[in-house]
């Protein structure tokens, strides 16, 4: 007797391998049985005649941290297929943490992870963290360790070397939460304090989670044509020096250049992989691209206090008339305060102008100090990529063997990008009904890359004895519907999804079951 059992379905099972005809049975929330199954008794049937069946997806880089926690039911992930968040990201997060580091962490990145109550959940470590998903979400959450965290517990803001009591003091904090199943390590290296770390630091602190088969995770120094070959250099190095696998987070690169690279490190020995998200536009915090980094010094307070300053505007001018990143590509994503979200889904120079009569650097820099003074820092935007990339570098990104898929999705604020809501499955509609990818294909760059990089060793294939996380899509209408005006809106083409075992999704409805876990790095 199955509890689930899939009939007639097209079974593409993650390893790239020709799809086949298949029934597949499920019990106590694992595969039971892939094969002729028409006279098996079950609890439940579902008839997936011309659908795809296939492993659940991971989503190898999400801002689910917190909006998981708070909306358990979780619709982005859900009607996408993806049944496993990899959060942690970048560098500053939520696990470990302090109380001095939470309230940092949450502030600093609310543009992105949202500053969101969670009441009655209270943790420290990661794995007070982990156990805060088991069957209270629908979908399942593993983590990594951020290094910025690491620094500030034992280092706080502070932009130098870390003394030799300090390095021991972070390895052992790393050394503690490998053991409670941390997936690796992540940084930001555009972020503060992610930042601050050298790449000794990185190297060393990555020795700790080499025997325990983590992987180190970054937001590298630099993605555009100037930065990204020395950047990549930097993750390869880490690699090698600490013995470790390497992985880069939304790979945003110019295929011609960094591919070569990619291949390079990879036929030197270094284990190096990326993750990707099909778009052009990118998303952060407001300052990380229109503030240098010095102005963070010290923390929120201090950074609040001297945006204030009619000192530290006039030395902005500066920086605004030579951006880092193209500030007439600059869409106010995420404004939480009430006075300013009228200008959310505005372009940077239109709101401006707007709001001062002008888009003149001085008035630029009033803007943005302004809105980061009355959201205490927590405006997030959307951009268009430094590095130039176009349409046609996504195909050869894609069809590498180290790419797997991650949305990179942000949840808050009114005008998202839409990836949250529409990585995979435009993976899944666009790119493979264009022939950029094969089902087969697409199945295993977006369930098991991630799933092995990440230790998830029982998922991401369907096979006997694996977590039943199962997808059941139509692979002639499965699409994203989400755009930069509207990026809430929900994919569409996934009719059913089983999480350890029980539909959270059926028949395109969804149900009240919460089967999610924490998942620890075996």
């Amino acid at each position: 007797m199955f509890d689930l059992l899939i009939r007639n379905g097209r079974v593409v099972d993650g390893t790239g391998l020709p799809y086949f005809h298949a029934d597949v049975g499920i019990t106590g929330g694992r595969i039971a049985a892939i094969g002729s199954l028409r006279r098996a008794e079950t609890r439940t049937v579902i008839d997936a005649q011309d659908k795809i069946v296939c492993p659940g997806f991971v989503d190898t880089h999400v801002h689910g941290d917190l909006p998981l926690l708070v909306d358990p039911y979780h619709e982005p992930a859900v009607r996408q297929g993806v049944t496993t968040y990899v959060v942690g990201q970048d560098g500053v997060a939520f696990a470990p943490a302090g109380p001095v580091t939470m309230e940092y962490m949450r502030r600093y990145t609310a543009g992105f992870n949202g500053n969101l109550p969670t009441p009655g959940k209270d943790w420290r470590t990661v794995d007070e963290y982990l156990s805060l998903f088991d069957r209270r979400c629908a979908i399942n959450a593993c983590t990594l360790i951020p290094n910025g965290n690491v620094r500030m517990e034992i280092m706080g803001l502070t932009d130098r070397r870390a003394t030799p009591t300090e390095m021991a003091a972070m390895k052992r904090m790393i050394r503690e939460a490998m053991e409670q199943g941390a997936v690796g390590i992540s940084s930001g290296l555009d972020y503060v304090p992610s930042l601050f770390a050298d790449t000794a630091e990185l190297t060393e602190i990555c020795q700790e989670i080499a025997p325990y088969g983590g992987v180190y995770v970054t937001h590298m120094r630099g993605y555009n044509p100037q930065k990204a070959p020395t950047a990549m250099e930097e993750v390869f190095a880490i690699g090698r020096g600490a013995g470790c696998g390497v992985h880069i987070s939304h790979f945003n690169c110019l295929a011609d250049q960094a591919l070569p690279l990619i291949d390079q490190a990879r036929a030197s020995g270094v284990d190096v992989t990326y993750d990707l998200y099909p778009y052009l536009y990118g998303s952060t915090i407001l300052g990380m691209v229109t503030l240098p980094a010095d102005v963070y010094e010290g923390g929120i307070d201090p950074t609040v206090g001297r945006l204030k300053d009619s000192a530290t505007r006039a030395r902005l001018e500066a920086d605004f008339a030579n951006p880092r990143f193209p500030i007439e590509t600059i869409r106010l994503a995420n404004l939480p305060h009430s006075d300013w979200k009228v200008y959310e889904g505005k372009f940077l120079p239109d709101a401006v102008k707007e709001r001062h009569g002008s888009a003149s650097i001085p008035n630029m820099v009033a803007f943005v100090c302004d809105v980061m003074i009355a959201t205490d820092l927590a405006a997030g935007c959307v951009i268009r990529h430094f590095a130039a990339r176009q349409e046609s570098d996504l195909p050869p990104l894609m069809r590498h063997p180290a790419m797997m898929a991650g949305s990179d999705g942000i949840f808050v604020g009114g005008f998202p990008h839409p990836r949250g809501t529409g990585s995979f499955a435009r993976y899944l509609g666009e790119f493979v009904r264009n022939g950029t990818w094969t089902l087969e294909t697409a199945v295993r760059h977006l369930a098991f890359h991630g799933a092995r990089r990440h230790g998830l060793t029982d998922r991401g294939l369907l096979r006997e004895g694996m977590a039943a996380d199962v997808v059941v899509f139509d692979p002639a209408t499965i699409a994203d519907r989400s755009t930069y005006e509207n990026g809430r809106t929900l994919a569409v083409g996934v009719e059913h999804v089983a999480v350890n075992g029980e539909l959270v999704l059926h028949n395109g409805e969804r149900t009240p079951a919460l089967p999610g876990r924490g998942l620890r790095r075996k």
